[in-house]
């Protein structure tokens, strides 16, 4: 059977930002309560006072697990360096039965290349190529015959050094998103191997968004 504390529970969880706000006490209880109040009268189907919804926040506790957090924060101050990379272009592909033919051609010119960025990705229906602008003519020719449906250019990769540890921890990946929607930071494409974490963004915002990075590396 559905109380006002298990709506608000639900309604915490379902809004991680919410929730979050409430624990930093940065949330004005009596405000919220009535923004609250029409909600959990309808999954109540009756109505309810705010002072009830209130008392049901006051008391709400999220669920935590200690020895995690503890993990978690450690992993956050001892992360590896914050590698920038910029002019950078992404370009995504139509999967197709020549496509790998394509990015045979394109490992040719990288070869010769080592100190340059780049990734490729392939997913279920198509492909994303990030690559230095500085080949943007070589990329071209090589995937010439290759239905090119999304390109952008101007765009640089916050690159993140994890420790080995990073995959038995819940919720690392979380707090990098977290921080940066915060800021109100857009990215553009994720990339990620086993210990390393990339983030893609504009130009425009890469300082912020390095800095909104390197903020969680520094907190206590």
């Amino acid at each position: 059977m559905k109380t006002i504390a298990t709506c608000v529970e639900e309604i915490l969880i379902s809004q991680p930002f919410l929730e979050d706000a409430l624990n930093r006490n940065i949330l004005n209880y009596s405000a919220l309560s009535e923004e609250l109040k029409e909600p959990i009268s309808k999954m109540l189907r009756k109505p309810v006072k705010s002072g009830a919804i209130m008392m049901a926040l006051r008391r709400y506790s999220p669920p935590k697990e200690m020895a995690n957090k503890i993990k978690l924060n450690k992993i956050l101050q001892n992360l590896g360096d914050i590698t920038v990379r910029s002019n950078l272009s992404d370009y995504t592909f139509r999967n197709s039965a020549t496509l790998i033919h394509s990015h045979l051609k394109m490992l040719e010119v990288i070869k010769k290349h080592n100190h340059l960025f780049y990734t490729f990705t392939r997913g279920v229906h198509e492909s994303n190529v990030l690559i230095t602008t500085s080949l943007k003519e070589q990329i071209e020719e090589s995937y010439k015959n290759e239905n090119c449906t999304t390109f952008k250019d101007h765009l640089s990769a916050i690159t993140i050094g994890l420790p080995k540890e990073n995959t038995k921890i819940a919720g690392l990946y979380y707090q990098f998103f977290k921080r940066l929607a915060w800021e109100g930071i857009a990215l553009y494409e994720v990339v990620s191997t086993t210990n390393e974490f990339t983030i893609l963004v504009e130009d425009e915002v890469v300082d912020k968004a390095f800095s909104a990075i390197k903020g969680l590396k520094n907190r206590q």
